[in-house]
Parts: structure tokens; C-alpha cells; sequence
């Protein structure tokens, strides 16, 4: 039973990467593109999350805790960017 949940899950987080990632390419100005790149990542980190609740391993959970990290950089890297013009003042 709770395989079959964790695939519908992930069928899930798969669904709606890919609906981010239709987000990112047609979005219609610049901040939609940056909270669609946002919930990419968010996105990518349940599916790591759940990949490593159904294969037992703790790799998944490394490389989750890794994108969160770069991930949440990269936001505020490109926020400032889109707010500011650039990032090193």
C-alpha cells in the first residue's frame, strides 16, 4: 500500500515539475519565471525525498538537503539581480 502511494506521489511531483517547467518557458514576465525556477526546486526536492523513502537509501536525502542550499542561493542570487540589474555591489 504505501508503495503504491509513494508512486502516486511521484507521479504527482513529476506533473507538476512539468507544469513549472511549461511556467518558465512561457511566463509571461520575469517574476513568474523566478517562482516557477523557485517551485522547480522545491519541486525536485520531494521527488528526491520520495525516491530515497522507496529505494531505503540515504543518498536521496543528501542530495535534497544539496539543491535545497544551492537552490535557495540562487533565488536570492537572481531576485537581487531582477531587482538591483546586478549581485556584487
Amino acid at each position: 500500500m504505501l508503495s503504491l502511494a509513494i508512486l502516486a506521489a511521484i507521479a504527482m511531483m513529476l506533473a507538476a515539475l512539468a507544469l513549472n517547467l511549461w511556467r518558465l518557458v512561457r511566463g509571461p514576465s520575469v517574476l513568474d519565471r523566478v517562482l516557477a525556477l523557485d517551485t522547480m526546486y522545491v519541486n525536485a526536492i520531494a521527488l528526491l525525498v520520495l525516491l530515497g523513502v522507496q529505494r531505503g537509501s540515504r543518498l536521496y536525502f543528501e542530495s535534497a538537503l544539496l539543491i535545497a542550499m544551492v537552490g535557495f542561493v540562487s533565488t536570492v542570487a537572481l531576485c537581487k539581480f531582477v531587482l538591483r540589474g546586478n549581485i556584487i555591489e
